[in-house]
């Protein structure tokens, strides 16, 4: 195993660990997070002090005390009682100082047990229409017997701290089409 690997793994182990204690109970992608920002018609939008990004109108958005302390907005679609989707976005969680060490600090929540696919390098909207870039790395993994599809976003806002942007949701809950709308959406301030 070499050091990079040893390094994602032991990120990996020590972020499921935490993550657990506080749920307890190369390339290029053309496609998704490549457009102009902005909140589809009829879509809500979660704000926070280094980037937006719009969610589906089946998706509420939680309150602070509701989506955890190390959350800085989320919103969550439920069905029957059961929260089937969600997205959450995390700032200055890791030290980094690229977008790539950002996606890798992003991996290390991601619980043990899943599939992870490969980093991609991507565009969000910056202030004033720019590109920026960002790291998207897709994921799956089981739970309660669904599986579940997940995307993170993350990169460095323009205070040049690490932000993370993840969606989730049960296979078959969430389109195609509004997960790229919901990434076309991300917008750093």
């Amino acid at each position: 195993m070499n050091r990079e690997n040893i390094v994602r793994w032991l990120a990996a182990a020590a972020a499921s660990a935490a993550l657990v204690t506080l749920t307890a109970g190369c390339g290029t992608d053309t496609g998704g997070g490549t457009g102009a920002g902005g909140t589809p018609e009829g879509w809500g939008t979660l704000r926070t002090t280094a980037l937006t990004v719009a969610h589906p109108p089946g998706f509420t958005p939680r309150g602070a005390a509701e989506r955890g302390e190390h959350n800085a907005a989320a919103a969550t679609l439920t069905e029957g009682g059961e929260d089937v989707g969600m997205i959450t976005v995390q700032l200055d969680f890791t030290r980094a100082d690229s977008a790539e060490e950002a996606a890798i600090g992003a991996e290390a929540g991601v619980a043990l047990g899943s599939t992870l696919g490969k980093q991609s390098g991507i565009e969000v909207t910056g202030p004033g229409g720019t590109k920026e870039e960002a790291r998207r790395v897709d994921f799956e993994f089981t739970r309660k017997g669904s599986r579940v599809k997940g995307v993170i976003v993350a990169g460095i806002d323009t205070a040049k701290k690490a932000y993370a942007v993840r969606i989730d949701a049960v296979e078959g809950k969430l389109g195609d089409g509004d997960l790229r709308r919901i990434l076309g959406s991300l917008t750093l301030t």
